[in-house]
């Protein structure tokens, strides 16, 4: 059952909104737009959609979220849920959505998710939400935010294998590079790894410019299948490989702080794809804090563990390397509002690899891989993405 899925879903509409500070519009407002923009994108009419995915959002909750985006839409699908718990469940449901497809559950699914993360909370609510993410009894007392957890892995790369400082810098360094060539980016300045080291200590060893933006904005994708996709008004996207890998809930419950996940979500994806990370022409990877990245790259086989900090000092992953990484500028320069943060490198993927992506376009797009993660490295699901089914 490894390949069921390979080249069976396409994808053929994407639609990212205006992303920064979006006043004057609610995240539902903004979920809304988003699928509208990737229903037109794809050609295809609210009466033709039969499935919707959303993920609910932190500044405008509401319980039955996904019907109320349907009723919003005035679409009546057959297949509709509703999501919350990070990047790493935002690829899940690309997942689940395939499988729904391939089962006939649903022929037209639309996935769409937006937040208001920086118009929509005070600073003290977003400091509530960052504490309140620690398991109740043994993480939540000490007062431990979320940049302090990912500190906590940094740390344990450091002790283990060596890793610097200015290593992970070169993560955001790379980030804010490809985030120079695409307008809608939130911050395009360049910067360098002294900028990185010189910005305020949040959580040591991890400075400003290694934590993720706060934005506004909403992504969609349509997904249908293969035989559909024929039908539709842009060239499809296809769904090669998929695979999950979920570790922990808590970090302090984690077996081990420098590798994740990510290891089986993608050697699953690569299983299914016939594929491996030698044929990857670019990768998009969660990037919410540097060391993310940098723990990512080892673990789905980019290069050996321990060698991430030396792998990204070649300056393979910036604009003009052997694997552009983050190729829109990532959470850490384009955008990052919660939870619908990874899908915004999903629909930058899909305009790669129809040769869409303008300033940013890379000479050779025509494999790539989108890795999302959930929780502190806790839920992780890559995807395999092409422009051939098979």
């Amino acid at each position: 059952m490894a390949d069921s899925l390979r080249g069976k879903l396409a994808i053929v509409g994407a639609f990212d909104t205006a992303v920064g500070v979006v006043p004057g519009k609610t995240p539902t407002e903004l979920c809304v737009e988003a699928a509208l923009g990737a229903m037109a994108d794809a050609g295809i009419g609210r009466s033709q959609v039969d499935g919707l995915i959303t993920c609910n959002a932190f500044a405008e909750p509401i319980m039955y979220h996904a019907e109320a985006v349907a009723e919003y839409l005035q679409i009546f699908p057959r297949y509709c849920f509703s999501v919350n718990t990070g990047g790493g469940t935002t690829f899940t449901v690309l997942h689940h959505a395939a499988s729904a497809i391939a089962t006939g559950m649903a022929e037209v699914i639309v996935i769409s998710m937006a937040d208001s993360l920086r118009s929509s909370m005070t600073r003290e609510q977003a400091k509530r939400v960052q504490s309140s993410t620690g398991h109740p009894q043994f993480e939540q007392p000490y007062g431990i935010t979320v940049p302090a957890y990912y500190a906590l892995i940094a740390q344990a790369h450091m002790a283990e294998y060596g890793t610097t400082a200015e290593q992970f810098a070169e993560v955001a360094v790379s980030c804010r590079a490809h985030a120079a060539g695409n307008p809608t980016a939130q911050k395009r300045e360049p910067i360098t790894v002294d900028d990185v080291l010189a910005s305020p200590l949040i959580a040591d060893p991890l400075h400003l410019l290694d934590c993720s933006l706060v934005s506004d904005g909403g992504s969609a994708v349509v997904v249908t299948s293969a035989e559909r996709a024929r039908d539709c008004a842009q060239a499809p996207v296809y769904l090669l490989g998929v695979g999950e890998g979920h570790s922990h809930e808590h970090i302090s419950q984690a077996q081990n702080l420098t590798t994740s996940g990510a290891v089986d979500s993608g050697r699953l994806a690569y299983e299914m794809a016939g594929l491996g990370p030698g044929d990857m022409d670019f990768a998009q990877l969660y990037d919410c804090f540097t060391p993310t990245v940098l723990v990512e790259l080892e673990d789905l086989g980019f290069c050996d563990k321990g060698e991430g900090g030396a792998f990204l000092q070649t300056g393979a992953t910036r604009p003009g390397g052997s694997l552009p990484v983050n190729t829109h500028g990532g959470m850490l320069s384009h955008c990052h509002p919660g939870n619908p943060g990874a899908m915004f490198a999903l629909t930058e993927s899909v305009w790669q690899l129809r040769g869409q992506a303008g300033e940013r376009q890379l000479p050779k797009a025509e494999v790539g891989l989108v890795h999302g993660q959930g929780g502190i490295m806790s839920s992780h699901t890559s995807i395999i993405l092409g422009r051939e089914a098979a």
